[in-house]
């Protein structure tokens, strides 16, 4: 039975902001108030990304609010969050990191079955003749389905 994929949160603005080079799925360390919020559906992506820290990837300016019905063991909003992965894939990306302009962003957060998965991308910043370059292209291709819909 294939596990139910269902989508938390969502970096749309990454997509915009950078150029993916490769993706990489990897679970994430949670602690239980911070899964219970996420089942309601509460979670920003918008300010996170990825750093090596001490040879392990974590996520850094997630924004998880405090679970409402949490009492004093509630965790803070935006900790720093222990990323999952395999040894291999990790000392991989790290060498790419360390190249100039590569950074890791979140593309998605999402329930893998049980699992809290976060969807990383490695990412080089586009230029802003890019960014028009993207929406140009995107507006043209709507125009032409919108003439291909007319005409049938």
């Amino acid at each position: 039975m294939a596990d139910e994929i269902r989508s938390i949160a969502q970096n749309r603005r990454a997509r915009h902001e950078f150029e993916v080079l490769e993706e990489l799925e990897c679970g994430v360390a949670l602690t239980g108030t911070e899964v219970k919020s996420l089942r309601q559906g509460h979670c920003s992506l918008a300010e996170s990304y990825a750093r090596f820290l001490g040879g392990e990837l974590y996520l850094l300016g997630m924004h998880i609010p405090e679970y409402r019905q949490g009492n004093v063991h509630n965790h803070p909003p935006t900790r720093e969050r222990k990323l999952l992965a395999h040894r291999r894939e990790l000392a991989r990306w790290h060498k790419r990191v360390t190249e100039r302009g590569v950074t890791i962003v979140p593309l998605a957060l999402y329930f893998k079955g049980a699992r809290v998965k976060v969807l990383l991308g490695l990412a080089r910043g586009k230029k802003l003749y890019d960014k028009r370059h993207a929406q140009r292209e995107r507006s043209d291709r709507r125009e032409v389905e919108r003439a291909l819909r007319r005409r049938r």
